[in-house]
């Protein structure tokens, strides 16, 4: 049985900034900055980034909206902070939220903590823009004769009740929107109705809930179209979509997602059979990747995701190289062929930052072999034959670890070793296994940390992911885009992702390399490796713009 490995990079920049990588270098974002979760929509063609940014350094703390946007999602121009604490009712924080376009103008809700004798006491409030035709819509106003829109509601927890979802509307005209929260150790979301965005009343059950999976932060509720790649609008009901619910669990700090059916008559959503409602469910992405944000771009037909790479480093070290959190690579989001789960793939826009390319002929790579690249590269292998699963083997980021490069099997490990010094001594290996499971192909998916650095102090854990493969219809294809101290991989077309922080000491600037390897002991065939060196992606400040 042949099955098709594509091992496709792109990355490796030259500066810090790729479009995607928001931190702080200037002197309006100075004096360490943390950057966190991420809030986006697109308005008169115009992307604008919001996210949560803490002015007491690169640790959490004192946070605010702080406000980026940029008409290609590569390019970036910053602004002042969208919303401070100001007011009574967001005096002591303002957290995450989310943008909902009522009547075709933007509103932002999003969650204040006010001064009380109960720890980080929690309302929802909302800001509008003070202008209008202003296309960067630097100015927010938080009208106080409305905020706080939602106070505090008897038999919800006020210290546990955050982080609304961009709104929609239902047949009968109501908006609605759902806030996380937790009550003992389950999970719930909270469902509120309202006919102006202004004024909120509490529906009589929850729009979902599971046990045991403790608070739910940053909650998303979407559809996705049944078939093809587009997005469609929040708003969208009907049959031709299925709805996903996606939350941010505080105990684990991990996203994840389940695919489901929603009713709008009971405003209940049930997850399909065999869709897992808790960690060990389905992941956006399976490494560093949390308070994860998608919108509909409606000018491309799209849904995108947006979420926040954290820190694998010591709170020492950031504090040392001044800043903490990144921005992931905005990803389009799709329904799976196999109905089973969303792919991920890059936005097309990073495409831009290609320049020089490179295409070198097809290789066999027998078993034990490891050859460097120049540059970024793309590549391709057939495999033959498969080691037998342990059906025990139900924890890939366990099997990831107890199996790595290092170790040799038949149909893997192949992939690549990234951020590689030339000894090898520093390397993050991104690479695939194929196990036969009752006759059928499992791939598992890993990203190895434990030789990314010489910096004992960073957490340098394995992340893996089981893959559905079919042979007939899937490529076991690896996408990589790196950046200094971030690599992002999408494998078999995007069924997976994982994002690792990685900061090597050997492997920086001109001494990284890049290699292909294989460490099974079949041979694989790469074919039409291509590479692509990427410019520097266009980072200002509004004030720098101005005459």
């Amino acid at each position: 049985m042949a099955m098709n490995t594509v091992l496709w990079l792109i990355g490796l920049c030259s500066s810090v900034f790729i479009g995607h990588r928001v931190e702080a270098s200037h002197p309006y974002y100075r004096n360490f900055q943390s950057l966190q979760s991420t809030r986006p929509m697109i308005y008169n063609g115009i992307y604008h980034l919001f996210y949560q940014w803490s002015t007491s350094g690169p640790v959490w703390g004192n946070i605010v909206w702080a406000h980026a946007t940029s008409i290609d999602l590569v390019n970036w121009i910053h602004h002042k902070h969208a919303i401070v604490p100001s007011e009574p009712f967001d005096s002591e924080g303002t957290w995450s939220g989310s943008a909902t376009f009522v009547q075709g103008k933007p509103i932002i809700q999003y969650t204040g903590i006010i001064e009380s004798n109960q720890w980080n006491y929690q309302v929802q409030n909302m800001a509008v823009p003070k202008n209008l035709s202003d296309p960067f819509l630097v100015e927010w106003d938080k009208p106080v004769e409305y905020n706080p829109i939602i106070a505090h509601i008897d038999g919800i927890n006020a210290s546990a009740f955050r982080d609304p979802t961009t709104g929609w509307k239902g047949s009968d005209g109501i908006w609605r929107v759902t806030i996380g929260s937790e009550v003992g150790t389950d999970g719930i979301s909270y469902l509120f109705r309202s006919d102006d965005f202004i004024h909120w009343t509490t529906a009589k059950q929850p729009l979902h809930s599971a046990k045991g999976t403790g608070m739910w932060e940053c909650v998303d509720f979407f559809p996705v179209a049944v078939d093809g790649n587009e997005g469609v609008d929040t708003s969208v009901l009907g049959p031709n979509v299925k709805h996903v619910f996606k939350v941010s669990l505080d105990d684990t700090k991990h996203d994840y997602y389940t695919i489901g059916t929603y009713n709008p008559e009971k405003d209940k959503y049930t997850p399909d059979e065999g869709s897992i409602d808790n960690d060990s469910g389905l992941r956006f992405d399976y490494g560093k990747f949390y308070a994860s944000k998608t919108f509909f771009d409606y000018e491309k037909n799209r849904r995108v995701l947006w979420g926040w790479a954290n820190e694998s480093s010591s709170v020492a070290d950031d504090v040392k190289k001044g800043w903490a959190g990144l921005q992931a690579i905005p990803r389009t989001l799709w329904f799976s062929e196999n109905g089973k789960q969303l792919k991920q793939w890059p936005v097309e826009e990073i495409k831009k930052l290609r320049t020089e390319g490179v295409s070198l002929p097809s290789k066999v790579l027998e078993g034990g072999f490891v050859m460097e690249v120049p540059g970024l590269t793309a590549s391709q292998a057939d495999l033959e034959d498969a080691d037998v699963m342990d059906p025990s083997w139900d924890n890939p980021q366990g099997l990831c670890s107890s199996k790595p490069a290092s170790v040799r099997g038949k149909s893997g490990p192949v992939g690549l070793l990234a951020l590689a010094s030339k000894n090898l001594d520093e390397q993050t290996a991104i690479f695939f296994r194929v196990f036969n499971h009752q006759n059928k192909y499992v791939v598992l998916m890993c990203s190895e940390q434990s030789r990314s650095s010489l910096e004992e102090s960073n957490d340098k854990t394995t992340y893996g992911a089981f893959i559905d493969f079919d042979p007939e219809q899937d490529k076991l294809s690896l996408r990589s885009l790196i950046d200094h101290s971030i690599v992002e991989s999408y494998g078999v077309g995007g069924k997976a992702v994982i994002t690792a922080r990685v900061y090597p000491t050997l492997a920086i600037e001109n001494e990284a390399r890049l290699y292909v390897f294989n460490n099974g002991t079949k041979s694989a065939e790469m074919s039409n490796l291509e590479a692509w060196s990427l410019k520097k992606a266009q980072i200002k400040y509004l004030e720098d713009l101005m005459p």
